[in-house]
């Protein structure tokens, strides 16, 4: 790297999970880490991680990594302090931080292994390409439809430009769904551990868990029995119809069931 001027070492980092959900308590299976030196020098640090856990097979569909694959390799407690000293007095780099950084963070706390972001120089290549490339509807015009957007913020022109815009991707982009059931499903992706479309309440272990606030991480019922204020307290904020029923039905002690799919062995 000779554009970057370095007075520390950065390293730059990149993991693969068992899902995106944190609160799931989702695990790393895959880590790589790539040190530079203000002088050019490279080290490289990679392991596939034994996330002492069943790899879901919609998160194998994405990476490739199966169970198989992890057997006889270092849990992340085995790992972490080899990280952490590769990693020392470096500042950090990759694509997508908040996730990565986040999931570090949650695996150094739960084998108790001190790690902080604070102090290091956090450089995310995902907020570059973001903030250079622009993300509105004249952009996507110009480039799908090979022309400048005539009387942009106008409702007439943009709703007629977004229809277009939406043809011209339908042609160039094999892999767009072509029905709306599924293109619906491509715009709305859905965390398979979700039970309602926000993600407040998620799966583990077959039960249902809070996703969100002071109880984040507790079970339903365990919050109905203990806290059910908390519970009345979503039912009468801005929430969805589906998270207000789930919290109504847990107050009288009924609770979600989840499909087959959803538990994992």
């Amino acid at each position: 790297m000779t554009k970057l001027q370095l007075t520390k070492p950065i390293v730059f980092i990149d993991v693969e999970t068992t899902g995106l959900n944190k609160q799931r308590q989702d695990r790393i299976v895959d880590v790589c880490a790539i040190k530079i030196f203000p002088d050019g020098r490279e080290e490289i640090l990679n392991s596939l991680i034994n996330p002492e856990m069943s790899i879901p097979m919609d998160s194998t569909q994405i990476h490739s990594i199966k169970d198989v694959d992890v057997i006889g390799k270092p849990t992340f407690g085995e790992f972490s302090k080899v990280f952490r000293d590769f990693i020392k007095d470096c500042d950090l780099g990759g694509f997508g931080m908040k996730f990565d950084l986040s999931i570090l963070e949650q695996e150094f706390k739960r084998v108790g292994v001190n790690f902080s972001k604070e102090g290091r120089k956090i450089i995310d290549v995902q907020r570059i390409y973001h903030e250079l490339e622009p993300r509105d509807l004249s952009a996507a015009h110009l480039r799908y439809c090979g022309k400048p957007l005539e009387n942009a913020h106008k409702a007439n022109s943009d709703v007629k430009a977004t229809i277009n815009v939406l043809e011209s991707q339908l042609e160039k982009h094999n892999i767009l769904p072509r029905d709306i059931k599924n293109l619906h499903e491509f715009c709305n992706p859905k965390d398979p551990s979700w039970i309602d479309d926000d993600g407040r309440f998620v799966w583990f272990e077959g039960k249902a868990l809070i996703n969100f606030g002071k109880h984040k991480g507790k079970t339903l019922e365990v919050v109905s029995k203990n806290d059910s204020s908390y519970l009345q307290w979503i039912i009468s904020d801005d929430f969805s119809s589906k998270v207000k029923d789930i919290s109504k039905d847990a107050i009288n002690g009924k609770f979600p069931e989840p499909a087959p799919e959803t538990i994992k062995p």
